[in-house]
């Protein structure tokens, strides 16, 4: 047994992680020794606890457990990026959260990896061409984790969204990688305009809580927007901006933002 674990923990450490952590958590709270076998211990791959934890909390009395467990079985069969994706945002969750101490708790207790998952699973719906079903895991995300994110748009790897209350993201939004946003951000229009009408987010930036970032504007890569700040135009990357409207500040204060997770600026940034 201890030669299989060693085994997976070269191919999926990851995984390894969190079914340590998981039988460790059976051993502190034998209360709670049903929930970590039925959200971990039970299942062979983190795509399957995945599938697992999709289908329990999107289910309801117009689509069944089952049916939403099979869709997502099929979208991390035939989507192994998906997988790759899942695992990106555990990591970037574990690393920038403060509040997240083990690998497992984005997984069983985080409201915003758990809504990022079934995102993924609804935006690889809207590219097959499934889109009645991916409106449909788009309304009950938002009913169930209040985030609201269009299948239509586009995000990358190892985001982190904290608390994620009240996250709104447009049909036609891009976010790069190792993006890290806090509540109550909206990535949203300006107007009734159709086409290409969202935010485009670089790789690496730090979006603060209560941020609106409107329109088809640019956001750079590696840049912070202060809480509270409502962008309306392009702003350079490696740089801070806050206000309303927003203005550059100064310097983004670090190389990697949204790993820093440094909210605070001074007069030179």
């Amino acid at each position: 047994m201890a030669e299989t674990r060693a085994k997976m923990a070269q191919v999926d450490p990851v995984w390894t992680h969190v079914c340590e952590e998981a039988r460790a958590a059976v051993r502190d709270e034998p209360l709670l020794g049903g929930f970590f076998h039925s959200g971990i211990l039970h299942h062979p791959t983190l795509e399957r606890a995945l599938a697992y934890r999709f289908s329990l909390k999107l289910a309801s009395g117009e689509m069944s457990e089952q049916i939403l467990r099979e869709i997502a079985d099929e979208a991390y069969a035939v989507a192994p990026e998906l997988g790759q994706a899942a695992r990106a945002d555990c990591v970037a969750v574990y690393d920038r959260d403060p509040a997240c101490h083990r690998f497992l708790q984005p997984i069983l207790f985080f409201k915003g990896f758990q809504a990022m998952q079934a995102y993924r699973i609804g935006h690889w719906l809207w590219v097959n061409g499934r889109r009645d079903l991916a409106y449909f895991i788009q309304m009950r995300v938002s009913e169930v984790f209040g985030v609201d994110i269009h299948p239509n748009a586009r995000l990358g790897k190892g985001i982190m969204i904290d608390h994620a209350h009240s996250i709104v993201i447009g049909e036609t939004a891009v976010v790069g990688d190792n993006v890290s946003m806090l509540h109550s951000v909206t990535l949203g229009g300006t107007g009734k305009e159709d086409g290409d009408r969202h935010p485009k987010i670089g790789d690496g930036v730090l979006i603060g809580a209560g941020a609106k970032i409107l329109g088809n504007i640019s956001v750079g890569h590696c840049s912070r927007i202060a809480a509270g700040s409502v962008v309306l135009q392009d702003v350079p990357p490696c740089k801070t901006v806050a206000g309303v409207p927003a203005r550059v500040i100064g310097e983004a204060g670090c190389e990697q933002p949204s790993l820093n997770m440094d909210q605070r600026f001074s007069d030179d940034g």
